[in-house]
């Protein structure tokens, strides 16, 4: 076996050090189920550590002006670029997205958060007035202080990105703890910020898991907040973790995506949703995994999702090739499995796909793209998040009864809408209980924030709302507007 690739040490106060105690964790490639880099596991030592050096780099970095952190940032995007394909590699290797689509895709994910947060904070107005009717009234955004911050492993730097640069910008101080399953990608990133010469204390990472170093983070005295991506049954837990404490906590926690179907819709909306289902190997939470479909349309829906199931193709991460790759781990493959045996057994149609590995492989955590018909939504694979490349479809009749439907799930994510009746996608749009709402395919305009409502979290992250997460107002009276200010 070749030599595992060391990550042991965390990146702390600046430095690259040894962990307080030796507690090894192999990162397992999930296109060959065989290990590729050794990582350590943080103990609350090293939390401690990482926690005080960003406590004590607060007061000067928040009180750096904000061009500064801009320049920062800056700096930071232009070795982010170099480095992506690293990064990119980083990714296929730890988390299985292909080779192609971890470069543009996973690593492009974390450069275009980086230039839209640049664009967003250099119109960011820290100093506003309340407004004409209250003179002398001011609106102060400041930096919460140090802040932890729990990532995923579905879409690393996207999410890494989408918490790190703005809660920097905004003056505050950050340990990151990546998810211990897809750790690398952040180990590169650090190298990253490292090379941008931000100062000591600035940006802290520990690895470890979320019963350790999570955990350690969500009940720390010296933490001010906790911004957490993941399952909503973890959210729940960090929530009532942080409780004690009072800490700001921030999540952006699972879904269960409507896309709402109509007979109207473009010929290509059927497609396109069940693509976007088997994207990243299912393992995204704004899929649109429940496929509402009118009823006239219904049957020939089915077909053509039957259609693009048969036709992705499934296959190593480390290949060339538009295809996708494995999901990330034994654990997830298992869940997957069981969710789809629990549709057949319940009853729903299996039109595509199914149980077991795909024919011609007998390695790595690989699943078959299924479709399932006639699914109801009271059917476990309605109702709960499978994170793998299932698509369900079910009838509707009318309007309302779609509504009714998209909107009966605990999540409220991403909903999706295809007709091309305008009034109808606008009456949608406002009815569906959902913190986003795409349709006909066009994607939110660079900018819009990432969030939902409901059990997928309240959090908002990205563009000017992904700023404001990571700050406090403060609510001024008697402001001399006479004088000058720094912001």
């Amino acid at each position: 076996m070749p030599e595992l690739a060391d990550y042991r040490k965390f990146y702390i106060d600046g430095a690259w050090v040894e962990p307080a105690k030796a507690n090894d964790l192999d990162v397992i490639d999930p296109s060959t189920e065989e290990p590729f880099a050794v990582i350590s596991l943080g103990a609350q030592a090293d939390t401690d550590r990482a926690v005080a050096a960003a406590k004590a780099a607060f007061p000067s970095w928040s009180a750096t002006p904000p061009a500064e952190r801009l320049a920062h940032v800056e700096k930071i995007l232009e070795i982010y670029k170099k480095r992506s394909n690293d990064i990119g590699d980083a990714m296929t290797s730890e988390m299985g997205a292909p080779t192609a689509m971890a470069r543009t895709d996973q690593a492009g994910a974390g450069s275009y958060h980086i230039e839209t947060f640049i664009t967003a904070f250099r119109d960011f107005e820290f100093m506003r007035p309340l407004g004409d009717h209250a003179p002398g009234s001011m609106v102060a955004w400041e930096p919460i202080g140090v802040v932890g911050l729990i990532t995923p492993w579905n879409w690393p730097m996207n999410q890494v990105t989408l918490k790190v640069i703005p809660a920097i910008l905004a003056g505050n101080t950050v340990v990151l703890k990546p998810s211990e399953i897809a750790p690398i990608s952040s180990m590169v990133f650090a190298e990253v910020l490292d090379e941008a010469g931000l100062p000591k204390g600035v940006f802290n990472l520990v690895n470890g898991d979320g019963t350790g170093v999570g955990t350690q983070l969500s009940t720390h005295p010296d933490v001010d907040m906790i911004s957490f991506t993941g399952s909503t049954r973890a959210g729940i837990a960090i929530t009532k973790a942080a409780a004690d404490t009072v800490k700001k906590v921030a999540l952006e926690l699972g879904g269960k995506g409507a896309n709402i179907v109509f007979a109207d819709a473009d010929e290509k909306a059927v497609t396109r949703g069940t693509r976007h289902v088997f994207h990243n190997s299912g393992q995204s939470c704004n899929a649109p995994t429940r496929m509402l479909v009118e009823r006239p349309f219904y049957e020939q829906a089915i077909e053509t999702a039957k259609k693009v199931a048969e036709q992705t193709k499934v296959g190593s991460a480390h290949d060339e090739g538009p295809h996708i790759g494995p999901v990330v781990s034994k654990q997830q493959w298992e869940k997957i499995q069981d969710l789809i045996q629990k549709g057949i057994d319940e009853g729903a149609r299996l039109v595509a796909g199914g149980p077991g590995l795909p024919e011609g492989v007998n390695r790595g955590y690989f699943v078959r793209p299924t479709v399932f018909a006639d699914v109801t939504n009271d059917m476990t694979i309605a109702r709960q998040e499978i994170f793998g490349p299932v698509l369900s479809i079910m009838p509707f009749d009318s309007e309302e009864e779609a509504v009714e439907i998209a909107n009966d799930t605990i999540y409220g994510l991403t909903n999706y809408v295809q007709t091309q009746d305008g009034a109808r996608r606008n009456r949608l749009a406002r009815q569906l209980r959902a913190g986003m709402v795409e349709t006909n395919g066009m994607g939110r305009g660079r900018g819009s924030a990432f969030g939902g409502v409901k059990a997928s979290g309240r959090a908002r992250e990205g563009g000017v709302w992904g700023l404001e997460e990571f700050m406090d107002s403060k609510q001024i009276s008697g402001w001399d507007t006479e004088v000058e200010q720094d912001a």
